[in-house]
């Protein structure tokens, strides 16, 4: 029996979960729980070809938030230091006792 996940002869569907993770999937077997069509039948091939054109970033939908929201909170710090914006402040005694006299 060949694996129905690599026969050039059938139908396939594209399938994408929450995590914005895409899949192949046979057409004739029954769609797993937390996965939709995104692409209806269609040959290996031209599934193959959309997933290739649609999945550009391959990290899980929940790393791209979180790296999203760290990049957002690094651009609320000040400029070139990657210190939140209250820190200076608090710093100034300590960086003003480093300066040379």
């Amino acid at each position: 029996m060949t694996n129905p996940f690599e026969n050039d002869d059938a139908t396939y569907l594209v399938l994408i979960n929450d995590e914005a993770q895409y899949s192949l999937w046979p057409s004739f077997i029954e769609m797993p729980r937390g996965w939709r069509v995104v692409h209806p039948q269609d040959s290996r091939q031209a599934c193959l070809d959309y997933v290739n054109q649609h999945w550009t970033d391959m990290r899980p939908k929940s790393l791209v938030d979180v790296m999203a929201a760290d990049a957002e909170k690094l651009s609320n710090s000040s400029p070139n230091t990657g210190i939140p914006s209250a820190a200076p402040a608090l710093l100034q005694p300590t960086m003003a006792a480093m300066a040379p006299t």
